[in-house]
């Protein structure tokens, strides 16, 4: 299978070619289910296009806890269905379809009570492992075990004696989200759907009640497109309510935003081999292995203010603060906080006032002829979620469909990787690399670092780590531009790298030196350059000062100060 590109010529022509003939489906919404819908409909056979009105997982999908899991605490809710099919996912994910960008992560509960608790806890975590047994989905994990407090204090130094009797450490899963989601893209793309980023929906098309099609601004080159399809499906999460708004749809439900926040602190700040799960007066609080780095989170608060840039407040990460300094030894101060990161939960209103008890199950609703709504949900049964949507759509088509395959059908990269895994020390010998460096490409872009290695071998150059970013090559950001749909600045420091939230300048440093490798692959002149690393620059000065800010309001207004980028 031939691998497929994201650059500015495949971008032009796919808004053509989805302009001049009628496709079978139309997604709107570039986050996970948007790109796992596409794929789910190119690999049925059907003639597909998918459109995002800014960058490719700009929204909730790049802004997660970067967690692939079953759900354990769903289990103390009772709700065996969601878990077991996500923990069926999980192991889909891990074992076949995305080896190179899934792996597994431990955690550690601690337990703050004798007896009962071990007895409570270990059950439920016993279960958990045995549900994923049982879908034959769990072989890629180890097991939990039980911990005397000494032990696990060898295994998590930074706890305070007094935080914990003892503990229970078990495995999930975990991914760079945003990444997933440029390579979901990019599968589809490579099964023949056409893609475009920043292409918006103004609105739909309509033949009497039904929805023919949408109006699309081409937001980078000005011109507008009809582009008609049989059926259209909104994936836009948390804007689905908005966009239904465009046919007079209210629709048949109603998806509200929560907000969780994240920080993301050196790996040196706390002393441990694990991750950590902690009990928090309303859900659970992760501390997650990220590279030579923590990521801490969530929140789980109500949102209605702007759903394109949430923003952190200063009491949102004060709480995280103080939560995870309960149970550290060491604690964590402002100046340790290298990044911070908003995003929303798209949750299917209805079931309870609190956002932390809306459901995180799915929905699928065929409101008017011609159009399929998905919403809900989470990140790890994204494909499941595509399925249900491409099913509902196949019902308004007048041909016969193929029934679901993204089961068996591995993401770019998946294929080879372990074999690439293995020789890592030869390709190191025969690029001059370092290991090291071999396994960083391995692990971002599986088999498909042989393509990165390329743009190397004509420009050893780029074999040069960015000099304020020393975790990621130059030919990365190449790459990125020529290669994963990245378009301007913003979408390279903080989605196809995470530059943005991994160093301490919030990647302001790195901004010129990115932007000047990204030149010459998107036509930008000495004015773009500057445009590019301005509007980067004025995006964390108003996150900085949003995150100093006592409330949602003060912090929305504080972030909503930096303009939107302006294409040349």
């Amino acid at each position: 299978m031939r691998t497929a590109t994201l650059g500015p010529e495949q971008r032009a022509e796919s808004l053509a070619a989805m302009a001049e003939r009628e496709l079978d489906v139309l997604v709107v919404g570039g986050g996970v289910v948007g790109a796992g819908t596409a794929l789910d409909a190119v690999t049925r056979g059907l003639n597909t296009g998918i459109v995002e009105a800014r960058d490719w997982a700009s929204g909730t999908s790049s802004r997660s806890s970067k967690l692939i899991h079953g759900g354990l605490r769903y289990l103390e809710m009772l709700d065996f269905a969601l878990v077991r099919e996500a923990l069926k996912e999980r192991g889909l994910l891990l074992e076949r379809l995305a080896p190179h960008l899934v792996k597994p992560v431990p955690f550690l509960y601690p337990l703050q009570h004798q007896g009962w608790e071990r007895l409570y806890a270990g059950s439920g975590v016993a279960l958990y492992d045995a549900m994923s047994m049982a879908r034959g989905h769990g072989r890629g994990l180890p097991a939990h075990r039980h911990l005397s407090r000494r032990h696990a204090l060898r295994v998590a130094p930074a706890l305070r004696k007094d935080a914990l009797v003892g503990a229970i450490q078990y495995y999930d899963a975990q991914m760079d989200d945003a990444r997933y989601v440029a390579n979901l893209v990019r599968t589809a793309v490579s099964y023949g759907a056409k893609a475009a980023n920043r292409a918006r929906v103004t609105g739909f098309l309509r033949e009497g009640e039904r929805v023919v099609g949408a109006r699309v601004q081409d937001v980078e080159g000005g011109g507008e497109y009809e582009i008609r399809a049989q059926q259209v499906v909104n994936a836009t999460g948390v804007w689905t309510d908005d966009t239904q708004a465009m046919v007079g749809e209210r629709g048949q439900f109603h998806v509200r935003a929560s907000k969780g926040i994240h920080l993301v602190v050196p790996k040196d700040r706390i002393h441990s081999t694990t991750g950590l799960i902690l009990r928090t007066e309303k859900s659970v609080l992760f501390v997650i292995p990220w590279g030579r780095h923590w990521i801490i989170g969530t929140t789980d608060t109500d949102w209605d203010l702007d759903k394109t840039h949430p923003a952190a407040s200063s009491a949102d990460i004060d709480y995280l603060l103080n939560h995870v300094n309960s149970v550290l030894a060491v604690p964590l101060s402002r100046d340790d906080v290298q990044g911070v990161y908003a995003g929303l939960r798209p949750l299917l209103a209805g079931e309870s006032d609190a956002t932390s008890k809306l459901s995180r199950e799915h929905t699928v609703a065929h409101p008017v002829p011609g159009l399929v709504v998905v919403a809900g949900g989470k990140y790890t049964t994204y494909r499941v979620m595509a399925k249900d949507a491409v099913d509902e759509a196949v019902h308004g088509l007048d041909m016969r469909v193929a029934e679901c395959v993204t089961e068996d059908i591995p993401l770019l990269g998946a294929e080879g990787y372990r074999a690439m895994w293995n020789a890592r020390a030869r390709i190191a010998a025969r690029t001059g690399l370092h290991v090291v460096r071999v396994e960083h490409l391995l692990n971002r872009y599986g088999s498909m670092a042989e393509e990165v290695l390329d743009l190397i071998a004509a420009d050893p150059g780029l074999a040069e780590p960015l000099s304020a970013a020393d975790d990621y090559l130059r030919a990365e950001v190449v790459y990125a531009a020529s290669h994963e749909g990245a378009r301007h600045l913003d979408d390279v420091l903080t989605r196809r790298t995470r530059i943005s939230i991994e160093t301490f300048d919030r990647g302001t440093r790195s901004a010129r030196e990115a932007a000047e490798l990204m030149a010459p692959v998107l036509g930008w002149d000495k004015d773009q350059v500057e445009r590019e690393v301005e509007h980067y620059e004025k995006r964390v000065e108003a996150e900085r000062e949003s995150q100093l800010q006592p409330d949602d309001q003060t912090a929305d207004a504080a972030r909503l100060g930096a303009p939107e980028i302006v294409p040349r």
